[in-house]
């Protein structure tokens, strides 16, 4: 007997018969590039725009605004923004709050998930169902409880506000980050956990040595969007910090608005987007990527 082994198909709106004909493919092909060409403009259009109005004269700003430089480039739109305008203060300012946001985010959420997901302790299901439940609230409505807890701290005795630590210890509360790590959790191998177990690692020692580098794909996600979502921030640090030199770009430049040269504006819009972008791209293959655990568990 002649066994048939039976090779996966792949069903597509067009099979692979009619696909050979050049009058079903060119026209699917033509359609592809079009739908192609559309989403590049779309997403990348608004950018390569303000990136040009970013090194334009404000008169060709005004009179021209598609025109390609029609007076020439006016590179001193990026010098009057960082040093006139002082947002290389704001930036640096941005990068802080970021990085602090970033890190309380991030140590919340896995210790949360480590102990909902790994641990599993009697009260963990009580706990993930109030979890969950949080997601259903408005963050409207949290808002001035929570700035009634900034301004009179329980056990500091001063306030925080006009304080960094006012924006990174809220950030730390996202329910969001915490169930989606807790998910990811879910999903790993059990086996390894068991054999680490086995070979004498505590809870300490099996979250920081086996669990967090198995969760390299998750902690991407979590941070890109955890530094986007305090990168663009602008009503909370408005309350909080009220010191002008202490403010976000996300804060400052609205304000600078009426007293700035639109030219000037431009340029310090756009360098506000350069870390983002940035971010996007070095993390794009971790954020986009599946969990690589291969060679997690050998058979």
């Amino acid at each position: 007997m002649s066994a048939r082994t039976a090779e996966p198909t792949t069903r597509t709106a067009v099979s692979d018969v009619e696909w050979r004909r050049p009058r079903v493919r060119l026209p699917w092909q033509g359609m592809h590039v079009v739908l192609l060409g559309l989403l590049i403009l779309w997403c990348l259009g608004p950018l390569v725009l303000l990136v040009k109005f970013a090194v334009t004269p404000t008169q060709d700003i005004l009179s021209h605004p598609l025109a390609l430089f029609p007076h020439g480039v006016a590179w001193s739109n990026v010098t009057a923004a960082w040093n006139d305008v002082h947002v290389s203060r704001y930036f640096l300012n941005t990068v802080v709050l970021a990085a602090g946001s970033w890190a309380s985010q991030l140590v919340v959420a896995t210790t949360a998930g480590y102990v909902l997901s790994v641990l599993r302790p009697a009260w963990a299901r009580a706990l993930n169902g109030a979890v969950l439940a949080t997601l259903f609230v408005p963050a409207v409505v949290l808002l001035v409880p929570l700035y009634l807890v900034i301004l009179h701290p329980p056990l500091i005795g001063h306030s925080l506000v006009n304080s960094f630590w006012a924006v990174w210890l809220p950030a730390g509360a996202s329910a969001f980050n915490v169930v989606l790590i807790t998910r990811f959790f879910d999903n790993l191998p059990r086996e390894v956990f068991e054999a680490a177990r086995v070979d004498g690692a505590g809870p300490y020692r099996l979250f920081w040595s086996v669990v967090l580098p198995m969760s390299k794909p998750i902690l991407g996600v979590v941070s890109v969007f955890a530094v986007i979502a305090s990168w663009k921030d602008f009503l909370w640090p408005l309350l909080v910090l009220r010191n002008p030199d202490l403010q976000p770009l996300s804060v400052r430049l609205p304000s600078l608005q009426a007293t700035t040269d639109l030219g000037v504006l431009m340029a310090a819009l756009a360098i506000s987007t350069l870390l983002p972008v940035v971010l996007f791209l070095l993390f794009q293959r971790m954020f986009l990527r599946g969990a690589g655990l291969g060679g997690a568990v050998k058979g």
